[in-house]
């Protein structure tokens, strides 16, 4: 058996918001408290859906729960990113979760905006992890892997539910779309949960005809954490479980959820659990 500690799993104060089908949202503490009952490591507070003042009134239930934040920003300029990378220094975040929405033309017009914002994390010795994403500077799969290739110090958060369905990638994965996302996870420190397909952004994991895209998602995850594994001699990546809300969430006629996320995001966070221990040799 290996030393290795468990993977950690982290949920989303977005996917709380609400949690359920019945529509209700938590009131802040009772949403913090359901989420540490229920074994996770951390929350993370999503400044594109949440603003400052909800983060502070959020931080004191972290506090007492004994849950680590994580902070996700989404800088509208260069230079905006440096008051939340300061933010997330003063709350512990173990990295900075970084939705650019600064949209550069050109690669070569991106590149000196990764290489700034990555300085700014190493002056504040915060680590950035620049997450995989729709709408922001990683929007496309073939510009990002262009400024991996340029940026080798850029590190990845791997949400490629976003790839699958930006780039309408069909099954069986062609060989290029395979090497694409194998250079994208070779670059992840970070991992999310959330199964897409060429035509969703968000599958009900437990629907039987969605049961391919899950067993395509759980195959990223695994080779995901392996590539961790083998440049990471010590410690475990972070999971987030981020199955967002409608409209993220499909609805019916009526405007009810068709599945259970929280639920769902347990099961994902098991899943997840369960491959990272394979890997790891703690099975």
């Amino acid at each position: 058996m290996t030393d290795r500690p468990p993977l950690k799993v982290f949920q989303s104060l977005w996917a709380m918001q609400p949690h359920g089908r019945d529509g209700v949202k938590l009131p802040l503490e009772a949403a913090c408290e359901m989420v540490a009952e229920a074994g996770y490591d951390g929350l993370a507070i999503d400044l594109g859906a949440a603003d400052v003042a909800t983060a502070h009134a959020v931080r004191p239930h972290l506090e007492r729960l004994g849950l680590t934040p994580l902070i996700v920003a989404f800088p509208g300029t260069v230079a905006s990113l440096r008051e939340t990378i300061a933010m997330a220094k003063d709350f512990g975040s173990p990295f900075v979760d970084v939705i650019g929405r600064v949209f550069p033309l050109s690669v070569e017009g991106g590149i000196p905006i990764i290489r700034r914002w990555i300085e700014m994390g190493e002056e504040a010795e915060m680590p950035l992890h620049f997450e995989a994403h729709r709408d922001c500077i990683t929007t496309d799969l073939f510009y990002t892997a262009q400024l991996l290739d340029a940026v080798p110090e850029m590190r990845m958060g791997a949400d490629l539910s976003h790839y699958v369905v930006g780039r309408e990638m069909r099954l069986p994965l062609s060989p290029e779309n395979a090497e694409l996302i194998r250079r994208v996870l070779e670059r992840s420190d970070s991992f999310q949960g959330r199964v897409a397909s060429r035509q969703q952004i968000q599958l009900q994991i437990g629907f039987p005809q969605h049961r391919k895209w899950v067993d395509l998602f759980e195959g990223f995850w695994r080779k995901g954490f392996e590539s961790w594994a083998a440049r990471n001699p010590v410690g475990a990546p972070v999971f987030l479980c981020e199955l967002g809300p409608p409209e993220y969430a499909m609805t019916d006629g009526e405007g009810r959820e068709l599945s259970d996320r929280w639920e769902e995001g347990l099961i994902l966070r098991r899943t997840a659990m369960r491959l990272w221990d394979e890997v790891a040799g703690r099975a």
